[in-house]
């Protein structure tokens, strides 16, 4: 049976990496479809640090309803204790990993000895990862996916009206992955090259070697070129970075190329028109499913998870401050005792 209590982060305010507080915390109970995961690690993502700021960026209408104080993190590896009487498929001492509640719960309570989830967010933990690498894949591989593989469901995106389509990859496709050593850019740019698709990465000249070793056809190294003014007849630019600066990308793409920003920014409907280019993004969600087929590719060798930097759950705000540093190689993790 598990404790009562737990050792959990939280914040009980907005600000930096100081609120994130080491409490204790009573262990939650699994409702209805739910499971129960003793967390063994728990991987870091934008929206952490965004739900830990208040996400001040994102106009009020669009944010997501969370309450304080609040545990963090979407993303986890460990073993399922216990189980609600309506779940089929996992059972105590399975291994799982998922991505919690996304988007639904902007924060789902992953930086935990114990977190609950749906059980339609699991997937059976890849045999071939440790826990720390599992952990590093189910946000970021899934948006990878959902950009590039299969969307997997038709929730509109709140920031456009056309639906996203992920354009078919093949032998015959020009992919570029800006911010291709991050935690998307570089599962992306595996499951890219695993379409076939020829790979230009960008990023900072330090993770050259790094990218060519994932499979990257062409390197930018963006402190000594911009990408848009090299680049050129590409078909399809995902951009991990995105936001404001993204619609630079658009001069490097061929007619009927495609523009993902990961971020969505402010865009021109007459001017991508008039290009002959698309421009769509998404919102990434839960999909166990999807997961165990990403898991799968790791098994195979397909694909790997890097890790930036692993962090004692205890010293979460050591990892947001590392994250906030930014050129991140991979993923960042923190390891449950």
């Amino acid at each position: 049976m598990s404790p009562r209590t737990m050792r959990a982060i939280r914040f009980h305010e907005f600000g930096g990496p100081e609120v994130l507080r080491h409490e204790e915390v009573p262990v939650p109970d699994p409702g209805p479809g739910e499971v129960l995961v003793r967390v063994h690690a728990a991987g870091l993502n934008p929206p952490d640090w965004y739900a830990r700021e208040g996400m001040p960026d994102v106009p009020p209408e669009l944010r997501p309803p969370f309450a304080l104080p609040s545990v963090p993190g979407t993303d986890v590896s460990g073993v399922v204790e216990a189980v609600a009487a309506d779940v089929d498929g996992f059972a105590a001492g399975d291994e799982v990993v998922g991505l919690v509640r996304f988007p639904a719960a902007l924060q789902s309570g992953a930086y935990a000895e114990f977190v609950t989830a749906p059980a339609s967010d699991l997937a059976r933990k890849p045999a071939s990862a440790d826990h720390v690498h599992a952990a590093g894949l189910p946000m970021s591989g899934l948006t990878a996916w959902q950009f590039l593989i299969a969307l997997g469901h038709d929730h509109p995106s709140p920031f456009q009206e056309a639906p996203h389509r992920p354009m078919a990859l093949d032998s015959t496709t020009t992919v570029l992955v800006n911010g291709a050593a991050g935690g998307v850019g570089h599962l992306a740019l595996q499951l890219a090259k695993w379409k076939g698709a020829r790979v230009i990465a960008v990023a900072s000249g330090t993770h050259e070697a790094f990218l060519r070793e994932l499979g990257a056809d062409e390197f930018i190294d963006y402190t000594r070129d911009r990408p848009e003014d090299v680049a050129r007849d590409v078909d399809l630019v995902l951009d991990t970075v995105g936001g404001p600066d993204s619609r630079r990308f658009l001069r490097t793409l061929k007619r009927g190329g495609a523009l993902y920003p990961v971020y969505f920014g402010a865009f021109d409907d007459e001017e991508n028109a008039r290009l002959g280019v698309t421009v769509t993004a998404t919102q990434v969600r839960s999909n166990g499913a999807q997961l165990a087929e990403l898991g799968r590719l790791l098994d195979a060798g397909t694909v790997r998870v890097a890790i930036d930097s692993t962090f004692a759950l205890a010293d979460a705000r050591a990892a947001h401050e590392r994250a906030a540093r930014g050129h991140i190689r991979g993923k960042i993790v923190l390891t449950v005792a």
